[in-house]
């Protein structure tokens, strides 16, 4: 927990949380209500919206209109592009109140990219540095560096650390080598796990 005055909060931003990491802004029209956790350095921008009960990690970027509602945890390194929006209540009725174990769950790993306009429905875990493409409706947990597009979300191929796409086939030693960045990714799971950079030999 940072003083406040290590937190920057616009004017016309409203910031009700005491738990919010030195260095993080929040900007106008944005809301955090009391109980979010907000880690360092994070930026949420106008209109975004934080719940109490939500919990965001270090560096984690939420655009123009995101909604984060109480139950959702994301680590450090999350974008969250434009008006992306997570549910956490799968029979969601006016007149029942529900919170706390009521809820479903999500959890959001580290490095993901969630482009402009996904919905995350809840229950579900997004592994590290995964990427959802624009409008994508993530109904089922995403493996580790996949890139996931449509309704519902599925699995289109697989992305590096550094955001570029990974050729189809093994291309050295039977892992996926990114094209931007050198580094080797092997299977690990239903996903794949980063190896370490390989030199233009292999």
């Amino acid at each position: 927990m940072s003083p406040m005055n290590e937190v920057r909060v616009h004017p016309a931003g409203l910031c009700e949380s005491d738990d919010v990491g030195a260095g993080t802004r929040v900007w106008a029209f944005a809301h955090v209500l009391p109980g979010a956790r907000i880690g360092r350095d994070c930026n949420i921008c106008d209109g975004a919206f934080v719940e109490g009960g939500a919990t965001l990690g270090d560096n984690v970027t939420v655009k123009n209109g995101t909604l984060v509602f109480e139950g959702v945890t994301c680590e450090d390194d999350v974008f969250l592009g434009p008006n992306v929006l997570f549910t956490n209540d799968l029979r969601p009725r006016a007149a029942i109140k529900r919170s706390g174990d009521a809820l479903l769950p999500t959890t959001v790993r580290r490095g993901v990219t969630l482009g402009a306009g996904t919905v995350v429905v809840c229950g579900t875990e997004i592994g590290e540095h995964a990427f959802a493409a624009a409008g994508a409706v993530v109904t089922r947990s995403v493996p580790a560096h996949a890139f996931v597009a449509g309704n519902p979300a599925v699995v289109k191929g697989w992305v590096c650390e550094c955001g570029e796409r990974l050729p189809a086939e093994p291309t050295v030693d039977g892992d996926l080598v990114c094209p931007e960045c050198g580094t080797a990714h092997e299977r690990a799971g239903d996903g794949l796990r980063a190896r370490g950079r390989v030199n233009a030999d292999g």
